[in-house]
C-alpha cells in the first residue's frame, strides 16, 4: 500500500491539497454567512447596497467555491486561461443580443412579436404595482 502513496506522490497527485473536513465546515460557514448577508441586503432598499450584497457577494462566493472546493490553484495554468475565456464568450454573447432582449425597436429595426406581449400583459404589470 505504500507504493500507491509514494507513486502518486512522484506524479504530483494530491486529492485533498492537505485539507481535513474542518477546513471545508469553515468555508460552508463562511459562505453561509455571505448567503444570509445576500439576502438581508436588499430589504434595506438602497440600491448601490442591494447590488453589491446581490452581485458583489455571488461573486466572492463563486470564487471561493471554484478555489477551495473545485481545486482551481492545484489545476495546470490554462485551466484558469480557459475559465476566462469563456467567461469573456459569454460577456460577448451578452453584447451582441442585449439589444434583441431589452428593447422592443432601433432606429432601422421592430420588435412586433415583443410589442404585441407587452400590450397584452398591460394590465398585468399594472395590477402589481398596486
Amino acid at each position: 500500500m505504500a507504493g500507491h502513496t509514494e507513486n502518486h506522490e512522484a506524479h504530483g497527485e494530491h486529492h485533498d491539497a492537505g485539507h481535513g473536513p474542518g477546513f471545508y465546515f469553515k468555508i460552508y460557514a463562511i459562505l453561509m454567512v455571505l448567503f444570509i448577508i445576500s439576502v438581508l441586503g436588499p430589504e434595506f432598499g438602497h440600491r448601490t447596497v442591494t447590488l453589491i450584497t446581490a452581485f458583489g457577494i455571488a461573486i466572492v462566493k463563486a470564487y471561493m467555491v471554484a478555489v477551495n472546493f473545485m481545486h482551481i490553484r492545484q489545476e495546470k495554468k490554462y485551466i484558469a486561461y480557459m475559465l476566462f475565456a469563456m467567461l469573456g464568450a459569454v460577456f460577448l454573447f451578452y453584447i451582441a443580443v442585449a439589444t434583441d432582449v431589452e428593447y422592443v425597436s432601433g432606429q432601422r429595426w421592430e420588435n412586433s412579436a415583443a410589442k404585441q406581449i407587452i400590450e397584452e400583459n398591460k394590465d398585468y404589470e399594472h395590477h402589481l404595482e398596486h
